[in-house]
């Protein structure tokens, strides 16, 4: 397992963050990052990991809107997870590459550099990711080369120009060949993490069409098209329609958290593959279309899959 240089998670306090009463260092952190207990940030704080305002603070302080505050996280021992990364596509302005399944797209969740992000900067320094797969997704990620084609690409995406479509494994027997999913999507209550996205009937608009490709004895494999880019979004509406992905930890079939040992956003099991993508060439316009064939497991038996 690599050890890596540790980092500082720095945040610039604000009203919402703080909420209406008055809050110290220690509530505010058991509080706000509930993956960790009041007696591992009392022992952070302890050891002179995190500081306000540029000084190392012991917890008692009250905070304001306003202010910095910093855990310096030591460094950690990360997972060891697929780091190889394919090149589907590359010009002076967009890169597309092909993340294995288990590869986190960015840094979070325990992973700083055992990321397509660190790996990918590493050979293209400037590269900034336009979008992000789930760490159990594998498939297309595109990254813009310079900040013109970022902020323009970036705007595509706002206006819902870029098409992308994915293949996903989920379970039951569907009644219909074709799905219009309008599900909402928003925060919700979950017991590990304090909030995590899933269906809500308060969320925000969100928009999917799943097709049937192929029934199997007890699974179903769907094409997906996405029309908004919500967290999760597959993952929620295959799940709010009664087929949640084969395997997966977090969403039950109302397309809310198990009640059980509910798992964690990052935790793999299912399979879902990010299989095309169609976007607008800044530099002259053209549509760029990209294709990442599918694992085996998501292959028709006509594509000589499992069936």
């Amino acid at each position: 397992m690599p050890l890596n240089d540790g980092y500082a998670y720095r945040e610039r306090l604000t009203d919402r963050a703080l909420g209406r009463a008055p809050v110290h260092v220690l509530e505010y952190f058991t509080r706000r990052y509930r993956h960790s207990g009041e007696d591992v940030w009392r022992a952070r704080l302890a050891a002179g990991e995190v500081f306000l305002e540029g000084a190392v603070a012991t917890g008692t302080e009250l905070l304001r809107p306003g202010q910095e505050l910093v855990w310096h996280r030591p460094p950690w021992m990360e997972d060891e997870v697929p780091l190889d990364y394919r090149v589907l596509h590359e010009d002076r302005q967009l890169l597309a590459v092909f993340k294995p399944s288990g590869l986190p797209t960015l840094p979070g969740g325990g992973f700083l550099t055992q990321t397509l992000l660190h790996r990918v900067r590493a050979t293209y320094p400037d590269a900034s990711p336009l979008h992000r797969l789930g760490r159990g997704t594998s498939g297309i990620v595109l990254f813009a080369l310079d900040p013109a084609t970022s902020a323009a690409l970036s705007r595509d995406w706002r206006e819902h120009e870029v098409h992308k479509t994915y293949r996903a494994l989920a379970s039951g027997h569907p009644e219909q060949a074709h799905y219009e999913i309008r599900t909402p999507i928003g925060p919700v209550d979950h017991p590990r993490l304090g909030k995590v996205f899933a269906a809500n009937p308060h969320g925000l608009p969100s928009s999917s069409d799943a097709t049937l490709l192929e029934q199997r004895a007890d699974s179903a494999l769907f094409s997906v098209d996405i029309h908004s880019g919500r967290p999760h979004q597959i993952r929620i509406h295959l799940a709010s329609i009664g087929h949640p992905l084969v395997g997966d930890p977090l969403y039950g079939a109302d397309g809310l958290p198990l009640p059980l040992l509910p798992g964690l956003p990052g935790d793999g099991g299912y399979l879902l593959h990010a299989e095309r993508l169609a976007v607008r060439h800044p530099l002259d316009g053209r549509i760029l279309t990209l294709v990442a064939p599918p694992p085996f497991a998501l292959l028709t038996r006509q594509e000589g899959g499992p069936g």
